[in-house]
């Protein structure tokens, strides 16, 4: 079975930095995007930044220049450094990845991971 396992959040301070991992394991055949979510009390969960397996990558408006995304093809693994960290970047963020597993080559998949809290207050 394919897994998502995030690491990385926690408390800071505004204008701080905060550098998240995800990392995906289990029969995984092919990467076709990864991505952060996150989700604030009371909001709708959004996209925060996605890479594609091409190398191509987008943000939301309110993360440009604040936070880039990365991966690591070799341990199927996606970064996301955050810095001059806002209050308002508080919530729990979720990797996301769509792929192919070992055995079903012709169908992707999404999966997402259980979270990480990132928190962001004086």
């Amino acid at each position: 079975q394919v897994q998502l396992v995030e690491s990385g959040g926690g408390l800071v301070l505004p204008g701080g930095s905060l550098r998240l991992s995800c990392a995906a394991s289990g029969s995984i055949f092919s990467i076709n995007y990864m991505a952060w979510y996150r989700q604030a009390p009371g909001k709708q969960r959004e996209l925060v930044a996605g890479v594609a397996s091409g190398g191509d990558t987008n943000y939301a408006d309110s993360v440009k220049g604040r936070f880039t995304i990365s991966r690591d093809n070799a341990k199927n693994t996606v970064y996301l450094q955050m810095n001059s960290l806002k209050p308002e970047d508080t919530a729990v963020y979720y990797c996301n990845a769509n792929l192919y597993d070992s055995g079903s080559y012709y169908y992707a998949k999404t999966y997402w991971g259980q979270g990480t809290q990132v928190t962001v207050s004086s």
